[in-house]
């Protein structure tokens, strides 16, 4: 299904969202690709979609493309930088609305030099999570 390495990164998903970012950047409008696994094994794809307003980052894009597939339950998200800038962080809104939509998911970071796949949870530390607040 996926290749995953020794650290727990899926390098076939990253190399999805490195292919995204190469081939759709386009100057500023998009410049950070987004990949995330659904937990049936397919691979979504995004870019974000800057505005001066405070366009959506290329994870919220993802998420809506995701549902747009059918794709409700992502296991693992990365975003990558266009020109080559390699794995970025999700910010910290971005951070929350994976939290709150996927409590489980793994957020591929470099981390010391290295890419790993940590709970998005442990990239908020006392996070408010909304699921928990919510009946049902």
């Amino acid at each position: 299904m996926s290749a995953i390495d020794h650290e727990g990164v899926d390098r076939e998903l990253v190399e999805a969202a490195e292919e995204v970012a190469r081939r759709y950047s386009r100057g500023d409008n998009h410049t950070v690709a987004a990949a995330g696994r659904n937990a049936d094994g397919r691979i979504v794809t995004a870019v974000n979609v800057y505005h001066f307003t405070g366009g959506p980052c290329a994870e919220l894009v993802l998420i809506g493309a995701a549902a747009g597939q059918g794709a409700y339950d992502l296991t693992t998200v990365v975003a990558v930088g266009d020109g080559g800038r390699g794995v970025v962080p999700p910010c910290g809104r971005c951070r929350q609305v994976l939290l709150d939509y996927f409590p489980k998911v793994g957020i591929i970071i470099e981390q010391d030099s290295e890419l790993r796949t940590l709970p998005v949870l442990d990239l908020l530390p006392g996070a408010y999570v909304w699921a928990d607040h919510q009946d049902g």
